[in-house]
This record gives C-alpha cells, sequence and structure tokens, in this order.
C-alpha cells in the first residue's frame, strides 16, 4: 500500500544533545537559537564580513519521508531522476513526491537536472540534489592528533585541516584545539564561496565511550578522560548538535556508506587496535555501545603487559611487534585475532585500516590473509576463507565517518 502523506515525524539525528545550547564558537548570540520557524544555521564569524546566505538547517527537515526522497536523490548523481521514479522507488503518491520536492527546492536542496523523454505526453522534468546546499563537520580526535574535515552531502571533502595533538594534553586544551581548528576549516570554506548549512559536528576518537550519552570511558592510556561528557560539553561550546563516537565504528560507517555490503569489521590499527562491526550493513554498537574492543582480547596468558592492565593482549603484542621492527610478527598476531572474531560472527569481510596498516599494507593485508587461510583450511570450510582486503579513505577514514554520523540520518539512515 502506497503512502500518501509526506510524513510529519522528527527525524533527527539521535544524540545530538545541542537542542537547547547556550552559546557557539561562531559568534552565536546566547539567545539565538537556530529553529524551523528560520531554517537558518547559526551565524559564524565570517558570516558576518561576507553576508553569505547560510541556507537551509537541514534538522528543520521534519519528514521520514523527505529523507527517503533525499536519499533517492542523492543516489541517482547529477543526471537526476523523475518523480514518477521517486513515487516508483519510495512507494509513495505522485501528489505526495510533488509536495516534497517542492519544499526541497524551495529549501534549495534539490533543483532541475534538465528533461527527460516521456513514453507519452511532455517530457519529465528530472530532479538532482545540490550538494552544496548542506555540510557536515567530521572529527578524528586520536591520541596524538587532530583532523577536521568538512563534507558536503554527497560525502565530499570541501575542507580539511590536521594538527598534532596529545589527548593526554588536559580537556581544555583538547577542546580549544578542536574548536579553534572546526572554526578554521569553515572560515576557510566560507573564504571559497561556499554557502554552508552545518548539520552539526560528528567527532570520533578511541574507546570506550557512551555513543548513546556521548560520555567516555577510560580511554586506552587515558583515564583522566573517564565520565568526560564530550558531547553536551562541545554542543554547548559549538551552539550545534554533536555526535560522538568510537573512531572504528566511525571508519566501518564511512565504508558502510561507500558501498561495502554485508557483514564484515573493519580492524584499525594506529595509536590503538580496535575493531568497527557492520552486521547485516548496521553498525554494530552492542547493547552499551560498547561492541569492537577487539585490541584487548587476550591471546597469550602471561604475555606482555597492556596499557589497559591486561596481559598479552593483541594490541600489546602487535604494537611490541611493530615497536621492534617485525612487520610480519605484527601481521601474524593480528591475523589471530581476526581468525577468532570472523570464527565468533562468520563475517563476509576483514577490512583493514590505520595509520600502522598503512605504513606497510602489503605485508599486513597478507600476513593477516595467510592466517585466515590457515584457519579456513583446518576448518574444513568450503567457502575458503574469510577475504582481506585494505580498506580504502586513507588517513582522513575516520574523520569522514565521523561526518556521516551527522548526514545518515538526513537521508534516513539509521545506523548513522
Amino acid at each position: 500500500m502506497k503512502r500518501t502523506n509526506d510524513g510529519g515525524g522528527t527525524d533527527r539525528p539521535p544524540e545530538s544533545g545541542a537542542d537547547s545550547a547556550t552559546g557557539s564558537a561562531w559568534g552565536l548570540p546566547p539567545d539565538h537559537e537556530p529553529g524551523p520557524e528560520t531554517g537558518r544555521a547559526p551565524e559564524r564569524p565570517a558570516d558576518a564580513v561576507t553576508r553569505r546566505a547560510a541556507g537551509v538547517n537541514l534538522l528543520a527537515l521534519r519528514s521520514h519521508n523527505a529523507a527517503l526522497v533525499l536519499d533517492l536523490l542523492r543516489t541517482a548523481g547529477p543526471e537526476g531522476i523523475s518523480r514518477l521514479e521517486l513515487a516508483e522507488r519510495a512507494g509513495l503518491t505522485p501528489q505526495a513526491v510533488s509536495k516534497i520536492t517542492a519544499r526541497l527546492r524551495e529549501e534549495g536542496l534539490a533543483t532541475d537536472a534538465g528533461r527527460r523523454a516521456s513514453t507519452g505526453g511532455k517530457p519529465r522534468t528530472v530532479l538532482r540534489l545540490v550538494p552544496e546546499a548542506g555540510h557536515a563537520v567530521g572529527v578524528h580526535l586520536d591520541r596524538d592528533e587532530l583532523r577536521v574535515v568538512l563534507v558536503d552531502l554527497d560525502g565530499r571533502v570541501v575542507g580539511e585541516r590536521c594538527a598534532p595533538l596529545s589527548l593526554g594534553a588536559g580537556a581544555e586544551a583538547v577542546l580549544d584545539a578542536l574548536l579553534g581548528e572546526v572554526t578554521e576549516v569553515l572560515s576557510e570554506a566560507l573564504g571559497s564561496g561556499a554557502v554552508l548549512a552545518p548539520l552539526g559536528v560528528g567527532v570520533a576518537l578511541p574507546g570506550p565511550l557512551d555513543h548513546t550519552r556521548g560520555v567516555l570511558h577510560r580511554v586506552t592510556g587515558f583515564p583522566e578522560w573517564d565520565g568526560f561528557p564530550l558531547r553536551d560539553v562541545l554542543a554547548a561550546r559549538l551552539g550545534v548538535p554533536v555526535v560522538v563516537d568510537k573512531d572504528t565504528n566511525a571508519a566501518a560507517l564511512g565504508l558502510a556508506v561507500g558501498g561495502e555490503r554485508g557483514s564484515f569489521a573493519c580492524l584499525y590499527l594506529g595509536t590503538g587496535l580496535g575493531a568497527g562491526l557492520v552486521i547485516g550493513d548496521v553498525v554494530h554498537r552492542g547493547a552499551r555501545t560498547g561492541a569492537g574492543e577487539f585490541g584487548h582480547q587476550v591471546i597469550q596468558l602471561d604475555g606482555p603487559l597492556c596499557s589497559c592492565g591486561n596481559r598479552g593482549c593483541v594490541e600489546a603484542l602487535c604494537l611490541a611487534a611493530m615497536g621492534r621492527g617485525d612487520v610480519a610478527e605484527a601481521a601474524r598476531v593480528l591475523g589471530e585475532g581476526a581468525a577468532n572474531l570472523a570464527g565468533l560472527l562468520d563475517i563476509d569481510a576483514v577490512l583493514l585500516g590505520g595509520r600502522t596498516i598503512m605504513a606497510a599494507p602489503e605485508p599486513f593485508v597478507r600476513g593477516v590473509a595467510v592466517v585466515l587461510d590457515a584457519h579456513a583450511r583446518r576448518e574444513g570450510s568450503r567457502e575458503g576463507a574469510v577475504p582481506v582486503r585494505l580498506a580504502p579513505g586513507g588517513a582522513r577514514a575516520v574523520a569522514e565517518g565521523a561526518a556521516q554520523l551527522l548526514l545518515g540520518p538526513v537521508f534516513g539512515r539509521r545506523d548513522g
């Protein structure tokens, strides 16, 4: 049965934590909040100089069906899609689609992409998404580095900044640096003539943490962050929605949005080791959002002490091998951990990422694959070993995935 309305829900990104923020790093007065009645994003310092239109605040989109139509426009690409096709693919009536697309056009989110020959009657007008109508900020807060990207609605990176930063420098210093880099990347984009409607900021950093409440737990090696309400503090400072997640989850989300299908694990080895899990095309965070603490599985009883307090963790063994310059041993250890994970979850693929792996991609992919192949042969698997590939995205994969934490709900993704 086709739906006949354009929805009336309030599909906002979850865990935004910024609806009642009282200040903004972009000069938002304490008593001035963006709202659906204005459809405008908070004013930034550069706006005061250029007076450019800020565009629509996409958080004011209140229809699930509008998100569905937006997603179809996005996947159609620059060639566009007709209203009739939108109605057929979305399961909506042509009247509902006309109402939705008229609003999207009025708000600058959709525009004409030409005309297409019809099987009868006049040619059909096709519509396309306007990628530059909205933007999201993605932040990768690593143990020793801060990377910020600005992406448009298509997920294309239109601004990027990277700076060294110690997670152990203290909350105030880390927050000041983060706010400064976010402000700079926005100012640089404005200087290039972009029209910005920031959806908010997605922040990805090492776990463990509570994704639902945006509260950090005892980040391995940095116990002083235990219990810090990062989401709410940043939302109050920025005046826009903030979503906080683990770096591995953000990387996995970016892969899923980018086209990786099915169930897979993204093993991320950088300054630490973790796993982002996608089960049935959905990021798996677990009941308490703590899934993916892959690096602290013990595979060697009474092994070397890990920074988490245990002995013989995969992370400790991998990093120790890398410290000795023994990449083959690090890959073998990582492969044993990956084999445990593949056997437990019966996943379709293992993807490898992170700066340590990116420094020696071929030995890691080959070494992990050898271990998985050996396990598959011992088990007599008819399908063979779980395939191992290098995760795309490079150094900014986590930051781009963090931006998808905000973009996902705009296009109706429930795991954003």
